[in-house]
């Protein structure tokens, strides 16, 4: 990248060509982002049919709104999984908000339901998203239970170094319960 703030080339370019309406477009970021879109969709609704209807949802959006990426607030990715998150947590609230019983349903769960899908499918996004070094420690100290010093010896690095992943890696999850959507892109889309 040649400033700090421009985002990749096949971004800018892709959403221009979505702006011009050319289909090959939509199928590229189809083939890019679909097991993203449709993984997050997963993750939120917990439903497989639900999920590939708002994987559909979601590239027709992408499809019919192409002008509100907005580059300098990050990457094409982001944006496409914070709009998948929107759309998904919409579904979410206004499935679980029809299937409470008139009077007696609580606005409170449904609320914290809807916080918890949205927390899950934000850490899964950070760890999709985070540098394979980092996920490659966590993944040895969470699923394999190694401590700091066996993840250095599988990963061949320095105790130092695996400590230094685990923390950075520790550290982006956390920020999963600050907000409800994935980085970089707020709730817009």
């Amino acid at each position: 990248m040649a400033a700090k703030d421009a985002p990749p080339r096949w971004d800018r370019k892709m959403q221009q060509r979505l702006a011009r309406g050319e289909a090959a477009a939509l199928g590229e970021l189809y083939d890019r982002f679909a097991s993203l879109v449709h993984g997050l969709a997963h993750r939120v609704l917990g439903d497989e049919g639900a999920a590939d209807t708002l994987t559909r949802e979601v590239f027709a959006h992408l499809w019919e709104h192409p002008e509100t990426y907005d580059p300098k607030r990050g990457p094409l990715r982001t944006w496409v999984a914070a709009v998948t998150h929107r759309l998904a947590v919409e579904r979410l609230r206004a499935s679980e908000t029809a299937a409470l019983p008139p009077g007696g349903g609580s606005l409170a769960e449904l609320e914290r339901k809807v916080r918890r899908a949205s927390v899950a499918a934000r850490a899964d996004y950070i760890v999709h998203s985070m540098p394979a070094p980092l996920r490659a420690a966590l993944d040895l100290a969470y699923f394999q239970r190694r401590d700091y010093r066996q993840t250095a010896a599988d990963l061949g690095v320095t105790e130092d170094e695996a400590r230094r992943r685990l923390r950075l890696g520790l550290q982006l999850l956390s920020t999963a319960h600050d907000a409800g959507t994935p980085p970089g892109h707020g709730g817009a889309a």
